[in-house]
């Protein structure tokens, strides 16, 4: 039989074909990892611990400022239409919060933050250790966490037999919570919580370490 000779007008159709299998293989693109947190101040652990769950910060600071009534129709329709898992005795702070930082009646200069020391871990320490549970539902780690089942973030469980016998395990706990981040377990990102005093970062740890 004759070979047919090739048209040339199909000859781009064959160049694609040609090149299919390198259009195809996957591209893996890597995000820089969440670091930003809120300002500092009464009820900035709860906007942390839900807010930066969901989204960046730079959702909340690209708003233009705005009255309280626009703080509490976007909480709202966090809860509703998203599915937040605000607590409702948290809503009011939350919003107290907000408003006071990023509505209307403020301006754009962030208050001073606290000196850091080595590591990121605030160089004093304000109030007395709290209960490990008091500490994880003050700063919105319940959202994520469970003690025995996989909620959005590992169980805690887990993280305790990851670290129980590593000595430098208060330090790494520590720093998790401190700069939050992503990669030790998984690609979801852990927003940072830089307002946690050592009290409370060693109270939280040690009842980390101490589930079962």
């Amino acid at each position: 039989m004759k070979d047919h000779p090739v048209i040339p007008h199909a000859l781009p159709f064959l160049l694609v074909l040609a090149a299919w299998p390198l259009a195809a293989e996957v591209v893996q693109i890597k995000l820089p990892p969440e670091t930003a947190s809120f300002k500092p101040g009464p009820g900035s652990e709860i906007a942390n611990g839900q807010c930066l769950t969901c989204h960046s910060v730079e959702y909340v600071t690209s708003q233009p400022p705005l009255p309280p009534a626009f703080w509490a129709a976007s909480v709202k329709k966090m809860r509703q239409s998203y599915g937040a898992p605000i607590p409702e005795e948290q809503v009011a702070p939350l919003l107290d919060y907000l408003s006071r930082n990023y509505g209307s009646g403020t301006n754009a200069a962030s208050p001073s933050v606290p000196s850091l020391a080595p590591g990121g871990i605030p160089a004093t320490t304000a109030g007395p250790a709290l209960a490990g549970q008091t500490v994880a539902a003050r700063y919105g780690c319940v959202s994520c966490h469970k003690v025995s089942d996989k909620l959005v973030g590992p169980p805690f469980k887990d993280i305790a037999a990851k670290y129980r016998r590593d000595a430098n395990a208060f330090a790494r706990i520590a720093e998790q919570i401190h700069q939050g981040g992503s990669g030790k377990w998984g690609s979801v990102i852990m927003p940072p919580f830089p307002m946690a005093t050592d009290a409370e970062i060693k109270s939280l740890a040690d009842w980390i370490l101490s589930c079962k």
